[in-house]
């Protein structure tokens, strides 16, 4: 079941890409105390990943910010080395914290998984976006297939 507004973000570990390599961190820990927005994409690197999903985050930073937002934070079914690659090439500098779900533990435990094995990419995440306030989700947009509307960075900006 996909996490509802209301639902507590569920315990995990997760992988920080840093400048200085790999840094695990626990979702208590990166929700805990903090409003935080967390976008998840299916896979770096990808199409409308790359061209509008990351990039409408680093655009809109200030602005989330402004209204709040004490992390923004990228999540997708990949390793933190292809995590720091990708943020380093889309120049997320410190704005974006570019989270590695590389075993999809986290995707699974929010109900987000998008299994895309037919097409030789593996289980992935959905494409979606959230605000949780101190461990609680507060708004959660999950887009329908082939759809970019309720998880790009003026949507959360407006649920803010």
């Amino acid at each position: 079941m996909t996490i509802q507004v209301g639902d507590n973000i569920p315990a995990a570990r997760l992988t920080e890409a840093t400048a200085d390599g790999p840094k695990e961190i626990g979702t208590d820990e990166l929700f805990g105390g903090k409003t935080v927005v967390l976008f998840g994409v299916p896979g770096a690197f990808t199409p409308t990943c790359s061209a509008k999903h990351l990039p409408g985050f680093v655009e809109q930073y200030q602005a989330l910010k402004a209204k709040g937002a004490d992390v923004v934070a990228c999540m997708a079914v990949n390793d933190a080395f292809v995590m720091r690659a990708w943020g380093k090439d889309q120049g997320v500098a410190d704005k974006v914290v570019m989270i590695a779900d590389g075993s999809a533990d986290f995707t699974r435990k929010l109900g987000l998984e998008l299994d895309l094995t037919a097409r030789g990419l593996g289980l992935r995440c959905q494409r979606f976006a959230l605000i949780a306030k101190n461990g609680k989700v507060a708004h959660i947009g999950v887009e329908a297939p082939g759809a970019f509307e309720v998880s790009k960075a003026e949507a959360v900006l407006e649920a803010l």
